[in-house]
């Protein structure tokens, strides 16, 4: 029998082995997929969802916890709490080849506020190629896809994703800092704008596979 303690149980289990946050109709299509399967017998409605959300909340909020559940976006995800921010960004400039590169950052302020945008837009207002940049970003699933303009040719047209919104630890694109915001921190130093799009050049097919 799933009760509200099951439920709650289950729901940090997702959300703990999840990549990106979860949204609460993931969860509850997961708890239909059990029941099909005769696993579960009753059926968890959102209400219980939230509940156990709220519960969740609440019991990562304590003292004693080193991060805590939010919202990302439509989802939920375990992120660390700020007071743990420096130990965290030591770990991280440890990691350097994650780090974005200042072209790739660039590339992507651009696409965050002026979304959805094409390549040739993008590369006009930088005054640069982007591919090397558009390729990391779509690796890093940073941006995506969003259909093609009405301009001749048909261009693509990018946006950003949910990852975005999870990687700067924002719920909308409302909540965005203002470009001079970015820190130097997120950059990372051992790469170059020339190291970007000269040292290693990409087609326009390899960046939109």
């Amino acid at each position: 029998m799933m009760d509200q303690t099951n439920i709650q149980s289950a729901i940090e289990a997702m959300i703990f082995i999840s990549d990106e946050p979860i949204s609460i109709n993931e969860m509850i299509q997961v708890f239909d997929d059990i029941k099909e399967e005769g696993v579960e017998e009753e059926i968890v409605s959102k209400e219980d969802v939230l509940k156990a959300i709220d519960t969740l909340k609440r019991k990562y909020s304590h003292k004693n916890h080193s991060y805590e559940l939010v919202q990302s976006g439509d989802g939920y995800c375990f992120m660390t709490k700020q007071k743990y921010s420096k130990i965290v960004n030591a770990l991280l400039k440890n990691r350097s080849k994650k780090r974005l590169s200042k072209s790739a950052l660039e590339t992507l302020s651009i696409i965050a506020y002026r979304q959805p945008i094409t390549k040739g837009e993008i590369e006009k207002i930088r005054g640069v190629g982007c591919d090397y940049a558009m390729k990391k970003l779509l690796s890093r699933e940073l941006i995506k896809m969003k259909g093609k303009s009405d301009a001749i040719g048909r261009p693509m047209l990018y946006g950003t994703t949910d990852r975005f919104l999870e990687y700067f630890g924002i719920n909308t694109l409302k909540d965005l800092p203002s470009p001079k915001e970015f820190k130097e921190e997120d950059l990372d130093p051992s790469l170059t704008d020339d190291q970007n799009t000269s040292t290693e050049q990409v087609t326009e097919s390899e960046v939109t596979q």
